[in-house]
């Protein structure tokens, strides 16, 4: 049986793919809002986590989820980069056509 914090672990591993599709496809206000929802689920984890804890083999499921996790974000951030730099030439007050 599940944990509730290895289900936590799973819906934030859920929210993750899910920023990270919304990432390929261009979808940024959808990966903004996935990413408050990871906070909401990390915050209530962190408020479990206080009084449950893994068995053993939990830990290692929670383990390769948080590798899965870490793989989205990293691809997430890669995505990220030529439409942060667009912003950041556009907050700076370049002219530069936004994709």
């Amino acid at each position: 049986m599940n944990s509730s914090l290895l289900t936590y672990y799973e819906a934030i591993e859920k929210a993750s793919a899910d920023m990270l599709e919304a990432a390929r496809l261009g979808d940024w206000d959808q990966v903004v809002q996935l990413e408050g929802a990871c906070a909401v689920l990390i915050a209530r984890l962190k408020q479990a986590a206080q009084t449950e804890s893994l068995q053993a083999e939990e830990a290692r499921t929670k383990s390769r989820i948080m590798q899965r996790i870490l793989l989205n974000d990293a691809e997430i951030r890669h995505l990220a980069e030529p439409w942060m730099e667009d912003l950041d030439m556009m907050m700076r007050g370049k002219s530069r056509t936004l994709h």
